[in-house]
């Protein structure tokens, strides 16, 4: 899993517009069409200017000579380095493939850079055979040596990646060993047998000949030099892939620009080179209502469809010549999230012990989750368009568990929210604020990434209904990669509002839910490079869950391993490391020049991305 951004920063000029553009389109009048056509100009004028610093140039232009599809990402990336990724959206999925890669119908393991697998030794030994000819951007062959590097740099404990956690096997935590059998097939060992092992082969191979010695040298701290190779600071020709396209420029705050690349191995069924279209721009935008307006005047290809926008998109349909894809509940999750890390840094704790005694009581966390009022969230801010959130575990996974099975829900119940704090020895004063057992008053910062309009109303709401309780809730929304930093790096916050990706197969959050997983955010250890933290400890529920995913992954029987994430559904339900809030529809608008989509909630609109074609 990774850190889902659709980072924004709200216009709130543009934001009335909208409002007037709806009522006026409710309305219908005669002179609605002038004034909406008249406050679109002026106003994707305004923003447009207003983002890009008075520079309108600084956006790519729609139309070119060659085919292409103009995107928007809604934060620069982070690196260019897809082993150290640690966000989604990032642009791996245009420049690098793995040894297999997901139907984004079916969620089937399919081939990519091999083309066929054997299964051994009841699950234990999986053998690769590559494809022929297989060629790196550059023009280097690609070979089972970039395969067995790639897994050496994963498996390698000096390195932090989100990937390396989804290989651990067993209690020990021991990987696959990776040898070559010849010049194109390459096996894997296992010590037992690992039911993610073939989804898990989807991991981007990265080239040895470009990023060998980075790995072998080291920095004057003594790590290695390939933890700062490959930032979003190298030029874009010197990033070397094996996907359907390469970069060619990269404009921090403006866009990132893909060309398809020339080797890269697909070709339909007459012989034509894949993929069809020649560019991609992600046009690097500074909101959702930024993006709402360069999608509804022409100057984009696809769009996320937020709430707020769905209904007035829908009756444009036909005149703007797109179509919503309605993919069904989404794959991500959306939570809030408290610090449990008593931990200490150079003898600081990383919080505050008296927010800390709150935060790590069971009553606290689930007084906190029934005060959260999620049907208004679902109709004020979601617009109808979703439904509470009761798991970690996507909600199309055939491993997803609903209440029904007896997995705890936290229907809004402020009474019973204040039944669970005065039973745990807090108390009101004459004022009405919340009080712990030793007089202190109740207060925390809540934090989200910063102009993410939905996360921004969702912790206005959240900080709403936890006044009524009497807790004060200092909100503080933060950029993007500032908050990440903060929840990785320096661990020091009190609480977040954020959300993961999400995937069929839940030993995909592996690396949230082991003790040691580079996303175990709510108590997160140090990683690697990192300075280490005195007085770490878990929870024997933590601990539990851990156990229950190494086992899951253990056993191949899908009956049983659904037992064993129901009851890691049952745990989170029940002691909140993550309070879930609302699983939204997985909306996009696409131009319906774009030919081709199979839209699904798993794939989105672009997972066939070789196979789509651009019609003008």
């Amino acid at each position: 899993m990774m850190w889902a951004a659709r980072r924004v920063t709200t216009v709130m000029q543009a934001f009335g517009a909208i409002r007037i553009l709806q009522w006026a389109d409710q309305r219908a009048k005669p002179w609605t069409g002038k004034l909406r056509s008249l406050l679109v100009l002026v106003l994707v004028l305004a923003i447009t200017l207003t983002s890009a610093g008075c520079n309108p140039s600084r956006f790519a232009k729609a139309s070119a000579d060659v085919p292409r599809l103009v995107l928007s990402v809604l934060s620069d990336p982070k690196t260019f380095n897809p082993i150290l990724s640690q966000e989604s959206p990032n642009i791996f999925g245009f420049t690098f493939e793995g040894l297999t890669t997901t139907d984004g119908v079916t969620g089937e393991t399919v081939p990519a850079l091999a083309e066929s697998w054997e299964i051994e030794d009841e699950g234990k030994v999986l053998i690769f055979t590559l494809r022929d000819g297989l060629r790196w951007s550059d023009g280097e062959p690609l070979t089972v040596e970039d395969v067995l590097f790639t897994y050496e740099v994963l498996f390698n404990p000096n390195i932090p990646t989100n990937s390396r956690d989804g290989f651990r096997i067993g209690t020990e935590g021991r990987f696959p060993e990776v040898s070559q059998l010849d010049d194109r097939r390459v096996q894997f060992t296992l010590p037992e047998p690992f039911a993610p092992m073939l989804q898990n082969t989807g991991l981007n191979i990265i080239p040895a000949h470009i990023l060998r010695s980075s790995v072998e040298d080291v920095d004057a701290q003594g790590n290695p030099v390939f933890l700062s190779t490959w930032s979003t600071n190298t030029p874009p020709g010197q990033i070397v892939g094996n996907g359907p396209y390469r970069i060619t420029q990269y404009v921090s705050g403006e866009r990132v620009v893909f060309e398809r690349n020339p080797y890269y191995w697909r070709q339909s069924e007459t012989g034509t080179p894949q993929p069809y279209i020649d560019q991609i721009v992600w046009q690097i935008v500074s909101s959702t209502d930024t993006a709402f307006f360069q999608f509804r005047s022409g100057g984009l290809d696809s769009v996320g469809v937020q709430p707020d926008f769905f209904s007035l998109l829908k009756r444009e349909e036909e005149r703007g010549n797109f179509t919503i894809y309605n993919g069904g509940p989404g794959m991500g999750t959306n939570f809030v999230a408290f610090n449990l890390n008593r931990a200490s840094r150079d003898g600081r704790p990383l919080v505050d012990p008296i927010k800390s005694a709150w935060f790590n009581s069971v009553a606290f966390r689930q007084a906190v989750s029934y005060a959260i009022d999620r049907d208004t969230m679902v109709n004020n801010i979601f617009q109808g368009l979703g439904e509470p959130q009761t798991s970690p575990i996507s909600v199309p996974s055939p491993f997803f568990a609903p209440p029904e099975l007896g997995i705890r829900t936290y229907d809004f119940n402020p009474d019973q929210a204040r039944e669970l704090l005065l039973g745990d020895g807090f108390e009101y004063n004459a004022a009405g604020q919340l009080l712990d057992a030793e007089g202190n008053w109740v207060r925390f910062t809540l934090i989200t990434n910063a102009g993410n309009r939905i996360r921004e109303s969702i912790g206005a709401q959240i900080k709403n209904d936890l006044e009524q309780l009497g807790m004060q809730v200092d909100f503080q929304p933060l950029a993007f990669n500032a908050l990440v930093d903060r929840l990785t790096d320096s661990l020091e916050w009190d609480a977040f509002v954020l959300g993961l990706t999400g995937g069929l197969e839940p030993n995909g959050g592996a690396n949230v839910w082991l003790l040691d997983g580079a996303l175990h955010a709510f108590n997160q250890n140090a990683g690697p490079g990192q300075a280490p933290l005195e007085g770490w400890q878990a929870a024997d529920w933590e601990k539990r869950i851990a156990e229950l995913y190494i086992e899951a992954a253990q056993v191949i029987d899908e009956d049983r391993r659904f037992e064993l994430y129901k009851e890691t559904q049952r745990l989170t339900q029940e002691y909140l490391p993550f309070i879930y809030l609302i699983n939204n529809l997985s909306l996009t608008a696409v131009r319906n020049r774009v030919q081709g989509v199979q839209y699904t909630a798993l794939g989105g609109a672009l997972w066939n991305i070789h196979e789509l074609s651009v019609e003008d």
